[in-house]
């Protein structure tokens, strides 16, 4: 989320400001306040309808436009994993359909979504508040296994699973998946007995133009020495402008679909074999690639392309 990177920034900006004023003792409230508080993101969080409802969101959603789309029902009677693919720059569609709007809700009445993101996130003050009040929680195994483990069912947890080494990849047209090492997610659902659902989120990569780093070129070799180093990468991008389309950092006006598969069942599996679960991560594979195949067409997609895990 580079866009997140800014705002996180002007949060602990303010927050400088604050110590160095005469309201200093607020902020030291506010420390007291943030070890006390500090396990919240990885036990559900603290989510507010108003700020998921705010009209900003609505703005956003209608920019792209962003679309949600239902394949098949999902029952509020399990718990659900949802592997958002691609990363993209942005993230938008996870963002503008699982932490704004009525649109999960209405076609998925019963079920809660919880947004997983890096745990460094939450340690910027005041700025933690606000993402967690939109309902994005930590990518930590202790914050998923808090979702998945609601005996009644009606949880989703989404993962971003290419996570932000993908973000790299994220150049219009392409179709390249960092997935085939990514098998925790996998884990973690048969722990939980949590039900598999592919997303495949089209147009996610056509919202920047990247700086071209293939792999091994000696940008890619530094974006991804970063990366490991910082925790999240560091796209070099570029779009459009407020008044002009050949330059800058507001994203292209591209519609987004991000579309919801059919749920794969997993039964509850406390110590999986990796056999067993490198079965079910090659039946994900499977199930992602047939929803693409399904739906490429509707979105642009020429018929020669598929995804490249």
């Amino acid at each position: 989320f580079p866009f997140l990177s800014l705002v996180a920034e002007v949060c602990c900006g303010l927050f400088m400001i604050l110590i160095l004023s005469r309201f200093w003792l607020l902020a030291v409230l506010y420390l007291l306040w943030l070890y006390l508080d500090w396990e919240t993101p990885c036990t559900g969080g603290r989510r507010s309808q108003w700020v998921r409802s705010w009209t900003v969101w609505k703005y956003f959603r209608e920019y792209f436009p962003i679309h949600l789309v239902k394949t098949s029902d999902l029952s509020p009677d399990h718990n659900y994993l949802l592997g958002f693919h691609p990363h993209g720059v942005l993230v938008a569609g996870a963002f503008g359909n699982f932490c704004t709007g009525p649109s999960f809700k209405n076609l998925f009445p019963g079920l809660t979504p919880y947004l997983h993101i890096m745990p460094i996130w939450f340690g910027c003050p005041f700025f933690r508040e606000y993402i967690m009040s939109a309902g994005m929680v930590s990518a930590s195994k202790e914050s998923v296994s808090y979702v998945l483990n609601n005996e009644k069912g009606g949880h989703a947890s989404i993962i971003v699973i290419g996570g932000a080494e993908e973000s790299l990849n994220a150049h219009p047209g392409s179709l390249t998946l960092n997935i085939l090492k990514r098998k925790g997610f996998i884990k973690m659902a048969l722990k939980h007995g949590a039900h598999l659902v592919p997303v495949f989120s089209f147009g996610e990569n056509e919202l920047f133009k990247q700086v071209a780093n293939p792999k091994g070129s000696w940008l890619r070799n530094v974006q991804e020495k970063m990366q490991k180093i910082m925790g999240f990468a560091l796209p070099l991008f570029h779009a459009r402008g407020v008044f002009q389309y050949s330059f800058g950092l507001i994203p292209y006006r591209q519609p987004i679909h991000t579309v919801v598969g059919s749920p794969i069942p997993v039964k509850r599996n406390l110590n999986p074999t990796t056999e067993e679960i490198e079965q079910l991560h090659a039946l994900y594979l499977q199930k992602l690639r047939k929803l693409f195949e399904e739906h490429k067409r509707n979105y642009g997609i020429p018929e020669h392309k598929s995804l490249i895990f």
